[in-house]
């Protein structure tokens, strides 16, 4: 079965088997510092709740059994310890079941979060690490040779990621095809970072650009992924750049950091001894029969699920970030289907007064999120900001939100620890207010003349109330 092993792409499937092991273990990070504040039992969106209504057929999980949150913290502490073992290699040194097991452990352990997590884990990058999971536990070990099905798979994974996110701004937005729609983006993404303002006041001739660039990297480039060797190579080279640019440029968790992963797994040992100067030393061999067996099984599992998404690309109704199945493997992926122009953010605010009318109000603080006016914008990607995400589609007006943030303002007027731990700024040190309320305030980038005059790198403008002031009695009635 010469045809089996592709014994040319021993480093790309190196940096696809490491690679993507990394953002599990950020992953679990997450699980193990967010999860139960947002999830758990005294959670915004308690799990015990969601599982009591949505049976295991149409969200298998761990916790459909049971739950409680030092179930929880187990579950983030053997993924974590799974996934750093995988970053370091140690299962690739045995035999090809060893990381198959392991990251098959992952994709479970993972799948049991993410089906329970609700809108916090209603991303697509959630969905992209299960299936990307789930395809590299089929990669083998140091033992035999990558086979080749895999990174087939692995190439047509990334296709479809790219493709249908160029495809789903061609049928969306019309700023995505008169070129105009980095002239808002860059302002109005969920989470800018800190060079975000820099690539919002480069010249807008230069933003079409960037938008015509961004149209060959996903809707052309892809499809040289599937001619493996140089053109491919060439290919994956094209999108790790445009992915780096897209890290410079904002958070989006890990989204840019997995495509690329991904992308390398399409590098033959070739150019990657060009580009390291090394000579690279092929692995060989097919393998046990069952380890043959077991890959092609999962392969034409993937062939059979392909077909769905398949449909979603050619589709005028296509589907944005949805997965097809429970199990989240072969998915449809896209990003940004429609540009906002204004940016509206929502901020919550507490005041120590007995008059909410009369009150002083001070201000909640987000990590990723724009507050102070003079504060620099941070880089967290490709760790995920769960709170901060949902606030952005608050700010959007998304309903969908409502049913955890009227429990929040609950959280802040107990002064919940751990609720207050996914701040940045608790501006009462722990104490609990009177009063909560939300704002809403109109955010722009400050023009140059503006940020040499006030020290300011953005402005806002006051758009009112979302919310007005509540106490813990008025909440409850509410609630």
């Amino acid at each position: 079965m010469g045809w089996f092993g592709a014994e040319g792409y021993t480093v790309g499937r190196a940096v696809a088997q490491h690679g993507v092991a990394a953002v599990y273990a950020i992953a679990f990070v997450v699980v193990l510092r967010q999860f139960r504040p947002l999830l758990g039992e005294r959670g915004l969106l308690p799990v015990p709740r969601f599982v009591e209504r949505v049976p295991w057929r149409r969200s298998p999980s761990l916790f459909q059994w049971r739950y409680s949150d030092r179930l929880l913290v187990g579950v983030g502490w053997a993924g974590l310890v799974v996934a750093l073992a995988l970053v370091v290699g140690l299962p690739q040194q045995g035999p090809p079941w060893a990381p198959m097991v392991a990251f098959l452990v992952l994709w479970a352990l993972y799948l049991s979060v993410v089906n329970v997590g609700q809108v916090f884990y209603g991303f697509g990058w959630e969905s992209l690490l299960l299936e990307a999971g789930f395809l590299v536990a089929f990669l083998g070990s140091d033992e035999v040779a990558p086979p080749l099905p895999v990174l087939v798979l692995l190439w047509w994974l990334v296709l479809r990621l790219e493709l249908g996110a160029g495809l789903i701004k061609w049928r969306g937005d019309p700023a995505w095809r008169d070129l105009t729609a980095l002239y808002y983006h860059h302002e109005t993404q969920p989470m800018p970072g800190p060079a975000s303002r820099l690539f919002h006041l480069l010249p807008r001739p230069l933003h079409r650009v960037e938008v015509a660039a961004n149209h060959v990297a996903q809707l052309v480039v892809p499809f040289f992924l599937l001619v493996p060797g140089t053109v491919a190579s060439t290919a994956a080279g094209v999108l790790v750049v445009t992915q780096l640019w897209l890290v410079l440029s904002g958070n989006f968790a890990w989204l840019n950091w997995l495509t690329i992963v991904l992308a390398c797994a399409a590098i033959d040992d070739r150019a990657w001894g060009v580009l390291l100067g090394i000579d690279v030393a092929p692995a060989s061999g097919t393998g046990p029969p069952w380890f043959v067996v077991l890959v092609l099984a999962a392969s034409a599992l993937c062939v059979v699920l392909s077909w769905w998404p398949a449909r979603n690309l050619v589709s005028r109704r296509q589907l944005m970030n949805a997965s097809f199945n429970v199990w989240h493997l072969v998915n449809a992926y896209g990003a940004f289907g429609s540009i906002t122009r204004q940016r509206t953010e929502v901020v919550v605010e507490g005041t120590l007064d007995r008059d909410p009318a009369q009150a002083t109000w001070r201000e909640y603080e987000l990590h990723g999120k724009p507050g102070d006016v003079r504060r620099l914008p941070r880089q967290f990607a490709p760790y995920h900001l769960r709170l901060d995400w949902g606030m952005w589609f608050l700010g959007l007006g998304s309903s969908a939100q409502l049913g955890w943030f009227v429990p929040f303002l609950g959280r802040l007027l107990e002064a919940d620890a751990p609720t207050l731990r996914l701040l940045r700024v608790d501006p009462f040190d722990g104490a609990p207010p009177r009063w909560v309320r939300a704002h809403l305030y109109r955010y722009r980038f400050a023009r140059p003349d503006e940020r040499r005059a006030t020290g300011q790198r953005w402005v806002r403008e006051d758009r009112g109330l979302m919310i007005d002031a509540v106490d813990a009695a008025r909440l409850r009635r509410v609630r």
